[in-house]
């Protein structure tokens, strides 16, 4: 799967797609008749897996979502399609298929399964994303360059400090729970859970690409995004390259939080033992959400791993920023040389963010 409309969205694959979605709400009811015929409380002959799943195939997603309108949800026109050819094959389990099941209970956990795997994903790039920003930041801790506040040079920095403020963001999105939770129908904390977690994975990333694209403007050119030959082209100027991958992670991490937030909206309009309305807004919104933020943490991983930094334009604008730069460090030590900058706590600083990536590298989002 791919959306034309989302470069890059090829890098989620079939996660939470709709033929996805059928083939684990298919495996759930397999599951569910495998359950009641080992409990006895049906005497059937369960089919095996794959004869359930062959039931279905792609030809029949266009109709199984138009006519998911009338019931209001897709696992009706699913049971409907299951039942009438499994009657041929197997009459007595296809009268127990689904008995004692709501259609909450098995789009909600095809959905759950989707977001585990989403989780999984995000996890490898959270990863491999702490590798990175912890060789930049130990490798550049002593690169200095101007730091910057409200657009303006404020005091003299090193890389290393500023990538120790991305790796502890990263960090942060790392070490996210997401325990698992008893019935939850209309309780929907753990579907919101998921998506905070998501949007303080795409907060992180954001900030980070906003670095790289200020750091890539051409009167700054401190930091440049790597990749292959064609990488950031332009339809119409040669001269230029753009920092396609930090254009689109900041994308998603415009895109995240108004998800995040009707996710929040369809909890809080949660009524009765089924949410009317609340709990169907839940669904694609979840999707685009995962894909989202799995795609953009692949693209994030690809370009910390490619970053090159440019140390010679650091210093160069450090220099011609003195002497005003140094004015606040002039008025509490007069007289330090301008080529010694203070910069306070950065070793530790970096130190303690490197020690926290290496402390439990396998500790974070788990579901």
């Amino acid at each position: 799967m791919g959306d034309l409309l989302w470069p890059g969205d090829h890098r989620a694959g079939d996660l939470l797609t709709d033929a996805a979605v059928v083939t684990v709400m298919i495996r759930v009811e397999h599951a569910w008749l495998t359950a009641l015929a080992e409990t006895g409380l049906a005497r059937i002959t369960v089919p095996a897996p794959d004869e359930l799943a062959g039931l279905v195939t792609p030809d029949d997603l266009p109709a199984l979502a138009r006519d998911a309108e009338s019931g209001g949800n897709p696992l009706i026109p699913l049971l409907k399609l299951l039942r009438a050819r499994l009657r041929g094959r197997n009459t007595a389990a296809a009268g127990w298929l689904h008995k004692g099941l709501t259609s909450q209970d098995v789009v909600d956990t095809a959905i759950v399964l989707g977001l585990r795997e989403a989780v999984a994903r995000v996890r490898g790039a959270l990863l491999a994303q702490t590798g990175a920003l912890s060789r930049l930041a130990d490798e550049h801790r002593e690169t200095r360059m101007a730091g910057r506040t409200l657009t303006q040079h404020a005091v003299p920095i090193t890389f290393g400090l500023k990538a120790a403020g991305w790796l502890t963001g990263v960090l942060a999105a790392r070490e996210l729970g997401l325990p698992q939770r008893f019935p939850w129908q209309t309780s929907r904390a753990p579907l919101t859970r998921v998506a905070d977690a998501f949007v303080t994975c795409t907060d992180a990333w954001g900030r980070i690409a906003n670095d790289v694209l200020v750091g890539s403007r051409p009167e700054i050119h401190e930091l440049i995004e790597g990749g292959a030959e064609g990488k950031g082209g332009s339809s119409a100027m040669p001269n230029k390259r753009n920092p396609v991958h930090a254009v689109l992670i900041k994308r998603a991490a415009l895109a995240g939080p108004p998800l995040a937030a009707l996710i929040h909206a369809g909890a809080a309009a949660a009524v009765d033992e089924r949410p009317d309305g609340g709990w169907h807004v839940e669904w694609s919104t979840l999707r685009t959400l995962a894909r989202h933020t799995v795609t953009a943490g692949a693209q994030t991983a690809e370009l910390l791993a490619g970053l090159r930094v440019d140390t010679g334009r650091m210093l160069a604008t450090l220099h011609d920023a003195r002497p005003e730069i140094d004015a606040e460090q002039q008025s509490i030590t007069p007289g330090v040389a301008p080529d010694q900058p203070y910069l306070g706590a950065t070793d530790a600083i970096i130190d303690a963010a490197l020690a926290r990536a290496t402390a439990a590298p396998e500790k974070g989002l788990s579901c």
